[in-house]
């Protein structure tokens, strides 16, 4: 990802503002995920095909990952290897996302949708997150 791209994306031209900045947008958005898990997962498990309890289990999840992923943010300077661990964990979500759609959910139309969805969203964060720690690295 170019320079001039990834400021343009991060809305600052400081590439260690560019990591805080995707980082904290994650665990806005993971943490939105989790708290909707935790307070809908029946209604959101019968939308999406997916057990309730599993959402319920993630929604516990996604809500601590988001606040430690935030934790992170609000470091003026956060670590390299605690963002490559970030970056780790959300690769690892969206491969297993796409893996337990095709091998073990029975998802609706809602879920065939939501799931790519969400896995393309979280690898655009390791994307962003991995690009932005490079850059701050230089």
């Amino acid at each position: 990802m170019s320079q001039a791209l990834l400021a343009g994306l991060a809305r600052t031209t400081r590439p260690q503002s560019a990591v805080r900045r995707f980082l904290a947008l994650d665990a806005v958005v993971t943490g939105a995920n989790g708290i909707a898990y935790l307070a809908a997962s029946g209604p959101l498990g019968e939308l999406l095909g997916v057990d309730a309890g599993l959402l319920l289990e993630l929604g516990f999840f996604l809500t601590a990952f988001a606040a430690g992923v935030a934790w992170l943010a609000s470091r003026p300077q956060p670590p390299a290897p605690a963002v490559k661990l970030v970056v780790d964990a959300n690769v690892i979500w969206a491969v297993l996302s796409v893996v337990a759609l095709v091998a073990w959910l029975e998802p609706t139309t809602a879920g065939l949708f939501w799931t790519p969805v969400q896995a393309a969203t979280v690898a655009g964060f390791a994307g962003l997150q991995w690009a932005a720690l490079r850059a701050a690295a230089r």
